[in-house]
């Protein structure tokens, strides 16, 4: 079957990681169409636009940039709308610049383009490459070991609902100590710090940033993996039940 591969992001239609997206997609399709948001869109989930229009731009035949959309705004617009007659057969969001591991997970946009085409019935694939902050980032490790990943992932027994996410070590493509499926992890703590500020007008305003301590992960989990020089690849599906806490709960209310 010939690949069809849609490619969003959350960083942005300029990105540096969506180009790095679309070479690995070309490595495995000439079909390759891109939607992604006009602006970086880091942190915004699941977020839909509801309270205005999405404004669809055209760059060329098969890439186009959605005007304040999100991730998910662009997965919802592609396939009912853009690509309605001939639909992708598989959805690949980043590459991120930075990783998706353990908590953030939620917060994630990168994971919400992949959760929505998912949901929607078509393969979807969240890719990320971890950094250090202050150095240049590894995308040569992204683009050297992300096709043959991707083929294994999509060769590999699915079940419905079920979509991967894929976080690339901050290691040189040739210390890469090779892949991993491994369950998503916690951070020992996650927090969002606030930095309060006043602009040239005397107004005050907020930047919002994530602040993470690592802890002594698990190394069977996407974040001890990962931290340990492996390519880590996580099943995620969109229950978010905790299983373990029914039974009590049922006691409990009974």
């Amino acid at each position: 079957m010939t690949l069809r591969i849609l490619i969003t992001n959350d960083d942005g239609i300029y990105a540096p990681g969506l180009a790095v997206m679309e070479r690995i997609a070309r490595t495995l399709s000439d079909d390759v169409w891109i939607v992604a948001p006009d602006f970086e869109r880091s942190g915004a989930g699941r977020s839909v636009t509801v309270g205005e229009p999405v404004r669809v731009r055209q760059l060329d035949e098969r890439r186009f940039s959605l005007v304040k959309g999100s991730p998910t705004d662009c997965v919802v617009v592609a396939l009912q709308s853009l690509l309605r007659d001939h639909p992708p057969t598989l959805v690949l969001s980043g590459v991120n610049r930075g990783s998706n591991l353990a908590d953030d997970l939620t917060y994630s946009g990168t994971v919400a383009g992949a959760m929505q085409a998912t949901q929607s019935g078509v393969r979807g694939i969240a890719i990320s490459q971890c950094f250090t902050r202050g150095q240049d980032i590894r995308w040569d490790t992204a683009e050297k070991h992300l096709p043959d990943v991707i083929r294994q992932i999509i060769a590999a027994p699915t079940a419905p609902g079920v979509f991967h996410n894929v976080n690339v070590p901050d290691v040189a493509p040739d210390e890469v100590r090779g892949v991993r499926a491994v369950r998503q992890g916690r951070w020992q703590e996650l927090k969002i710090e606030v930095t309060e500020r006043v602009d040239a007008r005397d107004f005050p305003y907020a930047w919002l940033s994530f602040t993470h301590q690592v802890g002594a992960p698990d190394p069977d989990t996407d974040l001890g993996a990962a931290l340990a020089g492996w390519v880590t690849v996580t099943p995620l599906g969109g229950d978010l039940t905790h299983h373990d806490s029914l039974g009590d709960l049922h006691g409990a209310l009974s």
